[in-house]
């Protein structure tokens, strides 16, 4: 079995800045070390597969590599006691497809901890759906929810049409939440308003320029996916007392703003980190996914490719032209 090939997408560094993504005949001897050996059936795309396929050196330190940040499959060898053949399984974040041969590969070997069992409310193929970025809008979720957000409040949910909002903005309107979406530069409303959005804003409607240190109060929670001015607008727009979450930084990563939103009206950022996340709260989050927030128009969400259909839809993310979540069928 350790002579056994497969077919992986590998970017190679084919001179100094400059990349080539091919997919190739693997071995399953060249794979990492670990303790479980999972067939991949699903994968799915995200923002950061998109910066290790072209080079970002902050993502991926050596080439060639496979990249892959979410997987989904079925154990093929353990030699941990907490998996056997034939279990179901999800590996997402630690290293998996940063520096760890990733799921755009039909095979990865990590350690055990790693892995979790597949919730008996998803199927493979749903759990890719939501993949990285419907895990990290689970724990945006569960943050502002323990916090005392609560269901009828309003809600904020910046990039609302890539993958992490547009899982928070369903998960949301899903329980019960009034939310509003802040449509991109493209005119997304109508995917908007049908993944559960109550209101659509504008770029216009949200960022301010001027530096005054609060805005209007308008909303009691926010999940934000974008960072910079879109970020610091939105700080200062929270209702007193209220909470938001950051995790991305597609705009920028440096925010400006004054301590008076903290200090005045209350307001609590919540960092995001779901690559490092403790193995409990995972749980926690993929059960929630798994049952009380699986809305039932996930699909609505999901496009598929098959490994020779990567390349065009990494092409998509880069230049920001996409919906939803991309997933990718690494066997038909």
């Amino acid at each position: 079995m350790e002579k056994k090939t497969y077919q992986g997408l590998v970017v190679r560094e084919t001179e100094e800045k400059k990349y080539a993504r091919a997919i190739e005949e693997l071995s399953i001897e060249a794979l990492p070390a670990g303790d479980v050996l999972v067939r991949v059936l699903y994968s799915s795309l995200n923002y950061k597969d998109m910066l290790s396929a072209t080079g970002n050196k902050g993502v991926t330190k050596k080439y060639p590599h496979t990249p892959g940040i979410d997987a989904a499959g079925i154990v093929e060898t353990s030699s941990s006691t907490e998996f056997k053949p034939g279990d179901e399984v999800i590996v997402t974040s630690y290293d998996l497809g940063m520096n760890t041969s990733g799921g755009l590969g039909q095979y990865i070997r990590v350690p055990a901890a790693w892995v979790v069992r597949k919730p008996t409310g998803l199927t493979l193929r749903e759990s890719m759906i939501f993949g990285t970025a419907g895990f990290t809008a689970a724990l945006s979720v569960l943050r502002l929810t323990d916090y005392g957000i609560k269901a009828k409040d309003d809600v904020l949910v910046t990039g609302a049409a890539g993958g992490v909002g547009g899982v928070a903005v369903s998960m949301l309107s899903h329980a019960g939440f009034n939310v509003t979406a802040l449509n991109s530069l493209l005119d997304e409303r109508v995917y908007l308003t049908g993944i559960g959005a109550a209101n659509v804003i504008e770029p216009a409607d949200l960022i301010e320029e001027s530096g005054r240190p609060l805005l209007k109060d308008r909303w009691t929670g926010c999940v934000d996916t974008l960072g910079g001015n879109v970020l610091t607008s939105a700080i200062r727009s929270i209702r007193a007392n209220g909470a938001m979450t950051c995790c991305g930084n597609v705009v920028s990563h440096d925010i400006h703003l004054t301590v008076y939103p903290f200090i005045l009206r209350g307001v609590s950022l919540f960092g995001i980190d779901s690559q490092n996340c403790p193995m409990p709260l995972r749980l926690r989050a993929w059960g929630m996914l798994a049952g009380a927030w699986k809305f039932p128009w996930l699909e609505r969400l999901a496009s598929e490719v098959r490994l020779s259909g990567v390349e065009g839809a990494l092409d998509k993310i880069r230049s920001g032209n996409h919906q939803g979540r991309i997933i990718v069928n690494l066997w038909d």
